[in-house]
């Protein structure tokens, strides 16, 4: 832990930052390879030719990087520097294709960082004028943005050493880079079967393999973005819905539990205590939505809680489905709303928000205050989360990352209060691009002041990143200083 926080201190090694990036650009170019295939099947060659242009750029610019010789390990400060750098130089490379729908920079920008974050936000008011290019990339960005940033959490949790024991397991005491390829294998196995399984189930229900295809890709990533104007609502098959939600689900739930699954450790899986915490917050959120739904709208119950499971799943999860206007509910609903998505998921999976890891570590740690208050001055009591004791580093780390995350929403609500905005609707939607969810009580649309739209933009890398990785990567001394070699 101490060599972790030494290498804070030191400038990044620039052979090594760059040849992760190289092996990141050769990989991103691969990937964009199936949009243009997509852009060739259903003759949309003026998409293809930008294709073409950005593999080219990527190739070109990460071949000579690529092939640099490996170093035996990555330090922290450089793997957080490749994870910002991978998370910000993606989008704007993308952002040119995105531009061939008929976009502007910001608002092709605004899509291409929404989609590999997997955040789901969208100034695009309508898509039935949209190419299937256009439509397909959205979904496949959030697709292996969701893989990316499960793979790379391994260098976003070091030194957190519950959350990154239960990812990698004993594999945790090995390097960084061999730790993160075995952790990556297994996750892509998982991720691969899961999606596969999805498109297979949706499209039996949907009968439309486009639309079983575009809604498993960002339900599992937990992103949110459907090529239909309503959104989920655009489907009428309340079974398909319900998939489509377990899916969401499934992505919000720590990967490495699958992988245990399947090796038949399921015990693991049942007695988890952030699987456990999820599907309770999901209930009590969903419950909540309900009542008030069927209060305010006068559905039945069924539809009631149709509506509200969805929502609260949708939320809670971080991937942004509705099946209603959200800028229709009340108050409460939207307050319910914002704290499911400032908590979101588990630790290790492609959820958004402060992660329910970091909860139940300041549920500890309150829990604890509360104990010491009756208890002799000499007693010795230490804060411990299922059978593993905290550190007090690590307890530390999780009440600092949810300090952040609450500087960086009330910042920038305070931008949009500047603006004019409601207070309870800017602040939904602050906490929706934070948290990576994607709903939107309508403030994100084209109208939107560019410099709004920019702030969003940074919240939403900002809380794919957990922000510190982009700190690292802003921090002079990343970058100028002493290096080891």
């Amino acid at each position: 832990m101490q060599e972790a926080f030494t290498t804070l201190f030191q400038a990044v090694r620039l052979r090594v930052v760059a040849k992760y990036l190289g092996q990141l650009a050769v990989m991103l170019a691969l990937l964009a390879l199936v949009p243009l295939l997509v852009s060739l099947v259903y003759g949309e060659y003026f998409y293809s030719l930008r294709y073409v242009a950005v593999i080219a750029v990527l190739l070109v610019l990460g071949l000579p990087a690529f092939k640099l010789a490996e170093s035996e390990d990555i330090h922290t400060n450089e793997a957080l520097t490749v994870t910002a750098l991978a998370f910000i130089l993606s989008p704007l490379l993308m952002t040119w294709p995105m531009m061939a729908a008929g976009l502007p920079f910001i608002d092709a920008w605004f899509e291409a960082v929404s989609a590999i974050t997997t955040t789901g936000l969208t100034t695009v008011q309508s898509f039935d004028d949209k190419p299937v290019t256009f439509l397909f990339a959205r979904a496949w960005m959030q697709w292996y943005g969701g893989l990316g940033i499960v793979v790379l959490s391994v260098a976003l949790l070091m030194d957190h050493h519950i959350a990154l024991k239960r990812l990698v397991g004993p594999e945790g005491g090995q390097s960084m880079i061999t730790t993160t390829r075995i952790y990556a294998r297994r996750v892509l196995q998982v991720y691969i079967i899961l999606t596969v399984l999805g498109v297979i189930v949706v499209w039996a229900l949907l009968k439309d393999g486009f639309l079983a295809i575009t809604h498993v890709m960002t339900a599992i990533s937990t992103a949110g973005f459907s090529p239909l104007n309503d959104n989920l609502g655009g489907i009428d098959d309340w079974t398909a819905r319900a998939v489509i939600m377990l899916l969401s689900l499934c992505g919000a739930i720590p990967f490495v539990l699958y992988y245990n699954l399947f090796k038949g450790n399921g015990r693991e899986m049942l007695f988890d205590s952030e699987l456990q915490t999820l599907l309770l917050l999901i209930l009590l959120i969903s419950a909540i939505l309900s009542l008030t739904i069927a209060h305010q709208f006068n559905y039945t119950w069924r539809q009631a809680l149709g509506h509200g499971f969805l929502l609260g799943t949708s939320a809670q999860t971080s991937t942004g489905f509705s099946s209603l206007e959200v800028a229709g509910l009340g108050p409460l609903s939207k307050g319910v709303l914002i704290i499911a998505m400032f908590i979101g998921g588990g630790m290790g999976s492609t959820a958004g928000g402060i992660k329910i890891l970091r909860l139940l570590i300041m549920a500890r740690l309150v829990q604890l205050i509360i104990r010491r208050i009756g208890l002799p001055p000499h007693a010795v009591v230490k804060p411990r989360l299922g059978n593993r004791a905290l550190g007090d580093n690590e307890i530390i780390r999780a009440l600092a990352l949810i300090l952040l995350f609450v500087i960086v929403i009330v910042l920038s609500w305070l931008i949009f209060l500047a603006y004019g905005h409601p207070p309870l609707d800017a602040l939904f939607e602050v906490v929706s691009a934070t948290g990576t969810v994607g709903l939107s009580t309508g403030i994100t649309q084209p109208t939107l002041a560019a410099e709004l739209k920019l702030v969003l933009i940074v919240d939403m890398s900002l809380g794919r990143l957990e922000i510190v990785a982009l700190l690292i990567v802003l921090y002079p001394r990343t970058w100028i200083g002493k290096r080891t070699a």
